[in-house]
């Protein structure tokens, strides 16, 4: 199989690929983080990089030959309802979809693949009329221990199964206790600790954001309790103190990540843990493109 990605990230569609046996012949990608790109050339080596998607012609993607699989998931900033602006197709971000869709009438292959957030319904009935499919909505719940809502448009035959799998955070961790059931989508802003433990239980009981690990059920009840009797109502600039029985709260780690993302143990190694929280905030969940890509096993016979 030849496969053409465009925004390669990190290749999580290539770890979905192995993970099913499926041979890739070539791999052509395009991605200009230099974090993701190590990444995938650490774990990849033979991928080979296209460069900046903008700068393609049609003449440079004639010369791949024949695609059988070409896959992409644009930068979602301008469709993310985590924005107050929001630009949609018009951002200069999230228009990239047109790149996909122009190369995609140039390479004309067998199968295509397009994930993207959640976003106003005018883009997305934009995007389902370009692409002549409509999206399946997956929310990596169902194979994960995270949230994370998607949109799925190809044309790959669906023979796998979202059914839940029934998998808790407490699951994954490698120590400690979680009061969630799932994490809350993976954020790299999620993954550095504020300047005190207090402050961390603060945002995540005041506000329903991050996820924090604690020691134990006590552990978290203990907090629980002495936040509720000395700083409940009060702003974070308003807790000046740090009292000892917060410590020991700590957010995912990145082997958590890796696991809640369906990645190889290790994969992010050669980056820092910060930019690993980017690379897997921003991935693929690999255990729900693996149903998706199940379809293409009839060709890899």
């Amino acid at each position: 199989m030849k496969v053409l990605s465009y925004c390669d990230g990190m290749s999580c569609g290539q770890i979905a690929l192995k993970k099913l046996g499926i041979s890739v012949d070539e791999y052509f990608a395009t991605e200009i983080k230099p974090s993701a790109i190590k990444v995938t050339k650490d774990n990849f080596p033979n991928t080979k990089y296209l460069g900046d998607l903008t700068l393609l012609t049609s003449e440079d993607l004639k010369r791949l030959g024949n695609i059988d699989l070409f896959i992409s998931g644009t930068p979602c900033k301008d469709f993310s309802q985590a924005n107050k602006i929001r630009l949609g197709l018009k951002g200069e971000k999230s228009s990239l979809f047109y790149n996909f869709v122009d190369a995609l009438n140039v390479v004309k292959p067998k199968y295509f693949f397009f994930e993207n957030v959640k976003m106003d319904k005018e883009d997305m009935d934009i995007i389902s009329n370009e692409l002549g499919v409509k999206p399946v909505r997956v929310n990596s719940k169902v194979v994960s221990g995270a949230l994370r809502d998607r949109f799925y448009w190809t044309n790959i035959p669906f023979v796998g199964d979202l059914s839940d799998k029934g998998i808790k955070l407490q699951d994954v961790l490698d120590s400690g206790w979680t009061d969630r059931d799932k994490a809350r989508c993976l954020l790299e802003s999620d993954s550095r600790p504020l300047s005190t433990p207090v402050k961390m239980f603060h945002r995540h009981y005041s506000t329903g954001f991050t996820t924090p690990i604690f020691l134990s059920e006590e552990h978290y009840k203990t907090c629980e309790n002495h936040y509720n009797d000395n700083f409940k109502g009060l702003s974070a600039s308003e807790i000046v103190c740090n009292p000892d029985v917060y410590n020991g709260i700590r957010y995912l780690t990145r082997n958590e990540r890796e696991k809640l993302q369906g990645v190889p143990l290790n994969y992010t190694k050669s980056v820092s843990e910060n930019e690993a929280a980017g690379l897997l905030g921003d991935g693929w969940t690999v255990d729900v493109v693996v149903e998706f890509f199940k379809g293409l096993m009839g060709d890899n016979k």
